[in-house]
C-alpha cells in the first residue's frame, strides 16, 4: 500500500456535484444530498479511503477497484469515480478511470500550475541519483526543496520509502499539493516508464524534464525497444514539459534531441557541441572530479559518487539547474556536499580492509558502468552477490548471470524478491547465465543473508564486493509474505559481524590499500 500525506488537503468545497461537472458525466444513484457532499481528497487506494474521499476505482494486474466498493463505503466515502456503476455508493462513470485521475487530481489539487516547480528526470538507469543531485543543488542555492524518487520521498513534515519508483496520480499529486502548502519551491521528482504508460503523472507540466539513457529493460511490459522509447520521448513535448534536457552521450538521446518538441538543452562528457560539457573527468575510488562548461560559466566538480555514470548524472542535474537559471557555483557546491544515495553505488565503510558497495544494478546496463569500472580500482577479486526480480522481464535473467560472471571472480546467486514467481526458477536462469561464461566461481545461495554473509567471509585485502539488485529497497516479498530486508543495513552488520570475530579471535584486519 502507498504511504500518502495524511494532512487534509483543504480543498475550496469542491462537491460531488463538481467532480462530476468536471468529468461531464452525471452521477449515477444517490439522491441531491449526496451530490452536495463536500469531496475531502481523491483516493486510487480503498485502504487509504477516509470520510468524504472521492475513491478512484480502476483496473489493476490482479483485480478491479470496484470490487472493494463495500469497503469504500464503509470508509465513509461519498462518491465513487469508475468505469462501472456501484451498488452502494453514487458513481461518476467514465470511460477509462485511470486516464482520468491525473487531470482530476491536477484540477481538484491544483498543482497544474509552477508552484512548485517540478524537475523530473526519466531514463532507464540514473534517475534516483540524478534527483538526488537536483535536490542537493537546489538546497545550496537557497531553494526549499521537495523529492520524489525511488529512494526516498522527502519534504517538509513527510519522509517515506515509497514502493514503487513513480506513486499513483493520486498520491503524486497530494504530495505535491502539500508541497506547496509547506512553501516547497522546486521538487525533482523520478518519472518511470510504466508511470507514463500509466498516466500515473498525467495533468503535471514540467519545468524541465530530463532523459539520462536507454537501454533494455521493462521489455516484458513494452515490448520493443520502440515502444520503450516511444513511451520516454512523449514527455518531451511543450504540453508535457518547458525544458528538454537530454544526455546526448546516449545514442538515443541524440535522436531524441532531434525529436522533442520542447526547447532543448543538451549535455553530454567530452561533447563540446552540447550546451553543457564536462571534461578533465577524473574518477577513481575516493571519488569524481570534473570541469564543467555552461552558458552561465565554468565551474569544478568533486562528487563523493564513484565512476564515470555518476559524472553523467550529475551532468545532467546540473543542466536542469542552469537552464532553470539555478545559480551554478551554488548547484556544484551542493551536489559536492551529497555523501551518498541509498542503493545507488552505495558504499559500506565499517573499518574493513576490502571495498562494498550495495547497488542497484537491475539490468545489465547498470553491470556495464559499475563492474568494468570497479576492475580498474580493485587490485584483488570482485565478489557479486546478484539475482533477479520476479515479475520483470524474464529475459535477462540469463544475461545478468553471464555479464556479472564475465566481470566478475566470485558470483553468489541469490534471491532478490521473487514477487508470485518460483525462487529457484528464477536462480536457475541467472546461474544458466553465470555458468554459460566460464570464468567466475559461481555458487548458490538461496537466502538472501545467507549469501551476503558468505560473500563477506571470503572477501579478502583489496577486494571488492558488490551486493547487487535491490538497491534501497526496504521489502522483500515471496508471493503474500513480507520479509523486511535492507542490503546496506545486511551487508553492513555482516561486515561488522566479520570483524568483530576476527578481533575476538586475534586476528585484527590489515587496512585496505584499494
Amino acid at each position: 500500500m502507498e504511504r500518502v500525506v495524511t494532512s487534509r488537503t483543504p480543498a475550496p468545497c469542491v462537491t460531488v456535484a463538481d467532480v462530476s461537472a468536471y468529468l461531464n458525466s452525471p452521477v449515477v444513484g444517490g439522491t441531491a444530498r449526496n451530490h452536495l457532499a463536500v469531496a475531502h481528497d481523491i483516493r486510487d487506494d480503498s485502504r487509504t479511503l477516509r470520510p468524504g474521499d472521492v475513491y478512484v476505482a480502476m483496473r489493476g494486474n490482479n483485480w478491479h477497484g470496484m470490487e472493494f466498493e463495500a469497503e469504500a463505503a464503509h470508509a465513509g466515502a461519498v462518491v465513487i469515480i469508475s468505469d462501472r456503476p456501484s451498488t452502494v455508493l453514487p458513481t461518476v462513470i467514465v470511460k477509462d478511470p485511470r486516464e482520468i485521475v491525473g487531470p482530476l487530481c491536477a484540477w481538484f489539487y491544483d498543482t497544474s500550475s509552477n508552484s512548485p516547480r517540478v524537475f523530473g528526470v526519466t531514463g532507464t538507469n540514473g534517475k534516483t541519483s540524478t534527483a538526488h543531485f537536483m535536490d542537493a543543488g537546489l538546497s545550496a542555492a537557497g531553494e526549499m526543496p521537495g523529492l520524489i524518487s525511488g529512494a526516498r520521498i522527502r519534504g517538509p513534515g513527510c519522509q517515506w520509502v515509497p514502493e514503487r519508483t513513480t506513486p499513483e496520480a493520486a498520491t503524486l499529486h497530494q504530495t505535491l499539493a502539500h508541497f506547496r502548502r509547506s512553501g516547497v519551491s522546486a521538487c525533482a521528482m523520478e518519472v518511470s516508464s510504466h508511470a507514463i504508460a500509466q498516466r500515473r503523472v498525467a495533468g503535471i507540466r514540467y519545468r524541465a524534464m530530463a532523459f539520462t539513457n536507454l537501454a533494455p529493460d521493462h521489455l516484458d511490459y513494452h515490448g520493443t525497444m520502440e515502444n520503450y522509447y516511444a513511451t520516454k520521448a512523449s514527455m518531451f513535448e511543450p504540453e508535457c514539459t518547458e525544458l528538454a534536457v537530454i544526455n546526448t552521450s546516449d545514442e538515443y538521446g541524440r535522436r531524441l534531441a532531434a525529436a522533442a518538441g520542447a526547447e532543448v538543452w543538451t549535455c553530454g562528457r567530452q561533447s563540446l557541441a552540447a550546451d553543457v560539457f564536462a571534461d578533465n573527468v577524473v574518477c577513481d575510488a575516493t571519488g569524481s572530479r570534473f570541469d564543467v562548461h555552461t552558458p552561465s560559466g565554468r565551474a569544478h566538480v568533486r562528487l563523493h559518487a564513484m565512476g564515470a555514470f555518476q559524472v553523467d548524472n550529475a551532468l545532467v542535474a546540473l543542466t536542469v539547474l542552469v537552464a532553470d537559471g539555478v545559480d551554478l557555483h551554488a548547484a556544484a557546491d551542493g551536489m559536492s556536499s551529497l555523501t551518498a544515495i541509498a542503493g545507488r553505488c552505495q558504499p559500506v565503510h565499517v573499518g574493513q580492509p576490502f571495498t562494498a558497495i550495495v547497488d542497484y544494478m537491475h539490468n545489465t546496463a547498470g553491470q556495464r558502468a559499475l563492474l568494468p569500472y570497479l576492475r580498474s580500482l580493485t587490485p584483488g577479486r570482485i565478489i557479486v552477490v546478484a539475482g533477479a526480480t520476479g515479475g520483470r522481464d524474464p529475459n535477462k535473467r540469463r544475461a545478468l548471470g553471464n555479464y556479472a560472471a564475465s566481470h566478475a571472480d566470485v558470483v553468489i546467486v541469490t534471491d532478490e524478491s521473487p514477487e508470485d514467481e518460483d525462487p529457484a526458477a528464477i536462480r536457475s536462469q541467472v546461474l544458466l547465465g553465470a555458468h554459460q561464461a566460464d570464468r567466475a566461481e559461481v555458487i548458490e545461495k538461496p537466502d538472501r543473508l545467507a549469501a551476503i554473509e558468505h560473500a563477506v567471509a571470503i572477501a579478502q585485502p583489496n577486494d571488492s564486493l558488490v551486493v547487487a539488485g535491490r538497491g534501497s529497497d526496504p521489502i522483500q516479498r515471496y508471493g503474500a509474505r513480507t520479509l523486511q530486508f535492507d542490503d546496506h543495513e545486511q551487508l553492513r552488520n555482516a561486515i561488522a559481524s566479520s570483524l568483530n570475530g576476527a578481533r575476538a579471535h586475534g586476528d585484527a584486519p590489515r587496512p585496505s590499500h584499494s
